[in-house]
């Protein structure tokens, strides 16, 4: 278990002589947060069990594993004062329920000494924080980003969460600035922090930079523009920009635009490990991060519908980079559950990411929230992606994949379960080519509950 007790300290140490503090209780919250969740991937195209490199022997190359996770969150208000202080602390708990022999694969759940599953793991974390008028500091290592430049992942059981020193600043009408340094991630099948790193690559680093910022043009538009940096692994830079028309008071068009350009920095592409294997794709120099993407999506909204289609180019140099620590293994050479991560493309989506080097790709999205035929809380949605002229893996040629993903989602409005979610996914991925991943039909069923303390 990876306990944060710098940060812990630090916090408390501040805050021994003010707790009582006007703000400081009165705006504390304490929640726990309870997600069952069976995860099914069948890879149809791989069901031989012969022992391989990267399985034993009556290894199962599916993956069906339940899981029970818990999260208990306490975040403090802000004690009274020119300067605020206060403190966040986080729990988290993740239970095996059941795999089914030989189905575990890592990234549900850790590995055990033996290959299998653990049958539980933990971690606390902390944050010590500080307001001065409208800007905030946080230091710990329950920092949970949600920025272009870098999205805290929480698609399993337990959340991503990183260690490192986040500033958010309000002070200027309409203009949100973000800053900080991130050292560590803790990833979300793992009781561990590793250092950071890109898909596939086993070096790491400590030191990930950003800053950027959010200005509200006008009540409808805001412009966006993020730098950041992976010492050693690459810079990036993005720019956005997100428009609402209101057609009528039932009735809106909204654009969203993306933009990243990123390069190598420091020893990638120079020697030394510190490479990033384009997702598993075509590079033009192999290891070396180059890259342009960009992506537009257009979604009209009328009463309880919505249509979005957009579409989305990656160039033919390299594919998209994003934090992931994946590739990182422990001393003995296992995977430290690290892996998983989620990034600001359209495209991130249930089983595939579409971020190969030359991919095209054309998606679709139709919702409906039932709340319009007297069902609140219903709502089910359906997507639709398809990429092309993906770069093949030698570079000579091109590959071609789709998914359809599908939900269903239900909360509770009412009684004494209130708030009781019920999620239902299923995927299908097909892919034709060098480059494409193997053929993968996913379901997953998760059931949401949060009991507020305070």
């Amino acid at each position: 278990m990876y306990k944060s007790s710098l940060a812990l300290a630090v916090a408390l140490g501040v805050l021994a002589q003010q707790a009582g503090a006007a703000g400081f209780i009165e705006d504390s919250k304490l929640s726990l947060s309870s997600r069952t969740m069976y995860f099914d991937n069948n890879n149809r195209e791989a069901h031989a069990t012969p022992a391989t490199a990267t399985r034993p022997a009556g290894k199962r190359p599916d993956q069906r594993e339940t899981g029970q996770g818990f999260k208990l969150d306490y975040i403090s208000g802000f004690t009274e004062g020119t300067v605020g202080f206060g403190v966040d602390a986080q729990a988290v708990w993740g239970i095996h329920l059941d795999g089914g022999k030989g189905y575990h694969k890592t990234g549900f759940l850790p590995d055990d000494s033996d290959g299998s599953s653990v049958s539980q793991w933990a971690r606390v974390g902390a944050n010590a924080k500080a307001r001065f008028s409208k800007t905030e500091a946080h230091f710990g290592s329950a920092l949970a980003p949600m920025l272009p430049i870098l999205v805290s992942n929480d698609g399993r059981l337990l959340p991503q969460t990183f260690e490192g020193a986040t500033i958010t600043s309000k002070e200027i009408d309409n203009l949100t600035i973000n800053a900080g340094q991130l050292t560590h991630a803790m990833g979300r099948a793992s009781s561990n922090r590793t250092g950071l790193s890109v898909n596939g690559a086993s070096a790491d680093s400590n030191k990930f930079r950003y800053g950027g910022l959010d200005y509200k043009l006008t009540p409808d538009l805001t412009l966006q523009y993020y730098y950041s940096n992976l010492e050693d692994f690459y810079k990036q830079s993005f720019l956005g920009a997100t428009h609402v028309f209101k057609i009528a008071d039932d009735q809106s068009f909204k654009t969203d635009l993306r933009y990243f350009d990123s390069s190598s920095d420091g020893k990638n592409g120079h020697g030394g490990g510190y490479n990033f294997n384009n997702n598993g794709g075509y590079a033009k120099e192999t290891g070396k991060v180059d890259n342009k993407t960009w992506s537009a999506m257009f979604t009209y909204t009328l009463g309880g519908h919505a249509l979005m289609l957009g579409h989305q180019q990656v160039n033919d140099d390299g594919g998209f980079v994003w934090l992931n620590q994946g590739g990182v293994v422990d001393g003995n050479g296992r995977a430290e559950g690290a892996g998983g991560a989620s990034f600001y493309l359209f495209t991130d989506s249930m089983i595939n990411q579409f971020a190969k080097a030359g991919e095209n790709t054309t998606f679709g999205q139709y919702s409906y929230d039932f709340a319009r035929l007297g069902v609140p809380g219903l709502k089910a949605s359906v997507a639709y992606l398809r990429g092309q002229d993906g770069r093949s893996t030698d570079g000579h040629g091109t590959f071609s994949e789709w998914e359809r993903d599908a939900r269903v989602d239900y909360v509770l409005q009412e009684g004494t379960l209130k708030g009781l979610g019920f999620s239902l996914r299923q995927g299908v991925y097909r892919g034709t080519g060098s480059g494409s991943a193997n053929d993968q039909d996913q379901t997953r069923f998760i059931v949401n509950y949060t009991y507020a303390f305070m």
